[in-house]
């Protein structure tokens, strides 16, 4: 039977680039890069090798910083070696989404225990930059347009690694939207929760860091229960 790694490790190595987006839109792709895409191998080895199924967090899409460099999601390359114990070579980055989430993996006692109940994701799965900026799918309506089918589908392919479709947590109350609109029309999930994503706490809620982290560690363990 194959194991959630071995249906995760193809699906990102064989990613490709949007055949077309609106000017000035950019997509990057790390997994061409060889050393990503061994740390893809290492990492879902290492955290995925079982058929257990996991909840789904789903954010937008991934941070030219985050996973737009490491290829895992909301993880930079110095936390994919603190907190995942997987040594690489890519130079460190700034980016505070990757910093809260790892205190929720801390929070659930560390990676082993963190990604055996949970798959950290995105709806559509390449990080887009303009003018040398983030940039989200959602931020014009050329872009939407143009990605949609590909996201329905990276959804669609990525609840096959091994879903707990009771339930999925939605990151971020503008991706709540689209996440809801994908699952009106093809019933992906039976509930969906949503978080507030974490650029937005650590750059407007930081005083609350606290609160914020007690919701999402309850909010979590509530979901895998479900």
């Amino acid at each position: 039977m194959k194991t959630f790694a071995d249906r995760a490790i193809p699906y990102y190595l064989n990613l490709t680039d949007p055949p077309s987006l609106p000017p000035g839109v950019g997509v990057l792709n790390p997994f061409r890069q060889l050393e990503v895409a061994q740390i893809c191998r290492e990492f879902y080895g290492k955290f995925f090798s079982d058929t257990s199924p996991r909840v789904y967090v789903l954010g937008i899409n991934p941070g030219r910083f985050g996973a737009g460099v490491t290829g895992i999601s909301f993880t930079t390359p110095q936390n994919l070696k603190r907190y995942c114990g997987i040594d690489n070579n890519l130079p460190p980055t700034p980016e505070l989404s990757s910093r809260f989430i790892y205190q929720i993996v801390e929070a659930f006692g560390g990676a082993e225990a963190f990604y055996g109940r949970f798959f950290l994701s995105s709806l559509y799965p390449l990080a887009l930059v303009k003018e040398g900026k983030n940039y989200n799918f959602y931020d014009d309506k050329a872009t939407t347009a143009t990605l949609w089918p590909d996201i329905v589908a990276s959804v669609q392919q990525q609840l096959a690694f091994g879903c707990n479709r009771n339930v999925a947590v939605c990151l971020g109350r503008k991706n709540e939207a689209f996440l809801h609109k994908l699952n009106q029309q093809h019933g992906f999930f039976g509930r969906i929760v949503t978080l507030d994503h974490p650029r937005y706490i650590l750059q407007y809620r930081s005083r609350d860091i606290d609160s914020y982290v007690d919701n999402y560690v309850t909010t979590l363990a509530d979901c895998v229960s479900l």
